[in-house]
């Protein structure tokens, strides 16, 4: 028992260590189909190996990879291993097969209804839950075992508690170890974002004032030629022309002055409520442009110290995106709520605008990416360069049609 035990852990673990050498740096659909193919092998394995007790009972850990996959994958990723699962123990044969279907039928519908709401769970609570889960599906398993048998002998309480023991424990090994993966990529994926953050900062604060001195020497004569009476049509418009594009040039020069490191004459300390309702003041115009409604709501007393101008044009860059991004549903609603949690602030910022898909989402605030055509990248990293400085987090919640919603959170 203890060999084909160990076996099945092996089983078990090999997605996991496949995922983390091979396959952790894929992108997110292909790691999705890796994951369910190997989860469906090591399933498969696990009812061909099934754990065989002294006392003549055999179990198998079969529904360990199945709850999983139902949890972080939901419906689309599940009914595969659905499928493969019961034509497999259709195939095996003997007794209990018809059963078998009725309890991965009963997983299948009721397991990734919870999805939402588990993977909105902390690491240590998405652990908590899988266990719960999986000692529940045994407990019902055992309890319906124990229906149809004749007597509850001390045989049939033997393997009921090898079985609760074993799938809560084995579940409790690979729930840690999967989350500690997910700790490492966002762990990584933090410190490359604070380096390239810390790249453009440095690189701002050397470049922008000296390229700033000759766009403005160069515009102050442009325009000073654009007066001449001398000039025909012609090059009048292409000296209007050169002024737009200088001014272009000198927007971009001003987003990239915005990464500089916080200046000591602009730090405050205060709850943030003077800069939100100022640049709420500041973007009402444009949204009464494009038919956006603001829906505003301040409720902090938590103070942070923070460079004013960065905050007001942090705010003012997700407030636009938001109007923005509404602009193709003829208008909508944007709304603002900025709220204490756990000593720290909160910044709620939604629309129900256009959306964005999930590679869209992993792209953001990256140098020079941007969802919009004419848009340059450098105002969603000066955003996530400004809550990288005040050591915040920002969460982006988003689906293609329906809207997105990006959430700050700002330690005290």
């Amino acid at each position: 028992m203890f060999e084909t035990l160990l076996l099945n852990f092996l089983f078990l673990l090999f997605p996991v260590l496949t995922f983390l050498i091979f396959f952790e740096n894929r992108a997110y659909s292909y790691n999705r189909l890796i994951l369910v193919f190997m989860s469906a092998v090591t399933m498969s394995l696990c009812i061909a190996k099934p754990i065989r007790l002294e006392i003549g009972y055999i179990f198998d850990l079969r529904y360990i990879p199945f709850i999983i996959v139902a949890l972080f994958g939901g419906y689309r990723s599940v009914f595969p291993l659905y499928i493969i699962l019961n034509a497999y123990r259709f195939y095996v044969g003997g007794d209990g097969v018809f059963y078998s279907f009725l309890f991965a039928t009963a997983i299948l519908i009721l397991v990734p209804l919870y999805k939402n709401r588990f993977l909105k769970l902390p690491s240590k609570g998405r652990v908590i839950a899988a266990n719960l889960i999986a000692l529940l599906i045994m407990g019902v398993y055992l309890f319906i075992l124990g229906l149809v048998q004749d007597s509850l002998d001390r045989q049939f309480w033997i393997l009921s508690l090898n079985a609760l023991t074993t799938h809560v424990g084995v579940m409790s090994v690979i729930m840690i170890l999967i989350e500690k993966i997910i700790s490492n990529i966002k762990n990584r994926e933090r410190i490359v974002q604070s380096e390239r953050l810390n790249v453009v900062s440095e690189l701002a604060a050397s470049v922008s004032h000296e390229i700033r001195n000759p766009l403005t020497v160069t515009s102050g004569f442009l325009q000073l030629l654009n007066k001449s009476k001398t000039m025909t049509p012609e090059e009048k418009g292409f000296v209007e022309l050169s002024l737009q594009e200088l001014q272009r040039a000198e927007k971009i020069v001003s987003d990239y002055l915005s990464f500089a490191k916080p200046q000591s004459e602009n730090m405050v300390y205060s709850n943030m409520k003077a800069e939100s309702e100022y640049t709420k003041n500041i973007i009402m115009p444009y949204a009464t442009m494009h038919k956006v409604d603001v829906q505003f709501n301040f409720n902090n007393f938590l103070n942070k110290n923070y460079d004013r101008n960065q905050i007001q044009q942090c705010l003012i860059n997700l407030y636009k995106n938001g109007i923005e991004a509404m602009k193709e549903t003829d208008g909508g609603t944007l709304f603002i709520d900025i709220f204490e949690k756990k000593q720290n602030i909160m910044i709620s910022i939604k629309d129900n605008g256009v959306g964005m898909t999930k590679d869209e989402i992993s792209r953001l605030g990256k140098p020079y990416y941007s969802t919009k055509a004419e848009g340059t990248g450098l105002g969603m990293l000066m955003v996530y360069s400004t809550v990288d400085k005040v050591k915040g987090n920002i969460e982006v919640d988003s689906e293609k049609g329906k809207g997105t919603t990006f959430l700050i959170t700002i330690p005290t």
